[in-house]
């Protein structure tokens, strides 16, 4: 399959799934969208209290191996079933969903640019940034609403793992990245994209045609 993926990484609460909400708006199911959070390594053997402590934030937290396969076969033309992520246990849920190929993917995740074979699968590579006091309080915000998280343990391991990890991992990786941008509002940004990925349909029905 003649298969456009893009990658989408940043800080949490930058804004990287609003700039991907957008495009699948825009595209619907003409694009995939998987994301790399749905493959935090399961932890069926530690109590739920000791779960809630884990390093989240750390690059060993995910399954990237699995990952990267499953991104593979999805660019191979494969459905995969992907792991469904239940951040209200801290633990990988027994559910999967299907998910199907299709000639635009979109990888969305904090460390998508971090590991270097991922990156490699990636076409087009973006970082989104926003200032450290807007991210906090969009997570605080995502958490208590859809997480079902406390401020005191938002705020603990916000200073434990999620800061410190993120000038370790993350906002090296915005180095790695064809576009960094300001805002998944950016519509500059949004429009360059949304030519890309229809340029890319076009050809991929013109091939097809022929």
């Amino acid at each position: 399959m003649d298969c456009l993926i893009i990658g989408i990484a940043g800080g949490t609460g930058s804004g990287k799934s609003t700039f991907t909400n957008r495009l699948k708006a825009e595209f619907g199911d003409q694009i995939t969208v998987i994301y790399y959070d749905n493959y935090y390594r399961r932890h069926d053997d530690i109590p739920f209290e000791e779960r809630k402590l884990i390093n989240y934030d750390h690059p060993d937290a995910f399954e990237t191996d699995l990952f990267i396969d499953h991104l593979r076969r999805l660019r191979n033309g494969e459905s995969i079933e992907c792991p469904v992520y239940d951040y209200t246990v801290h633990n990988r849920s027994s559910k999967t969903v299907t998910i199907h190929p299709s000639e635009v993917i979109i990888v969305e995740g904090i460390m998508v640019l971090q590991n270097e074979e991922l990156r490699d699968l990636l076409d087009i590579k973006i970082y989104v940034e926003a200032d450290a006091d807007e991210r906090i309080l969009r997570r605080v915000i995502r958490d208590v609403k859809e997480r079902g998280r406390d401020v005191e343990g938002i705020a603990r391991q916000y200073l434990t793992t999620v800061k410190p990890m993120h000038y370790l991992y993350v906002e090296p990786t915005k180095y790695l990245a064809d576009i960094v941008l300001n805002s998944g509002l950016n519509d500059v940004v949004f429009d360059v994209i949304k030519v890309k990925i229809q340029s890319h349909l076009d050809h991929c029905r013109s091939a097809s045609a022929d």
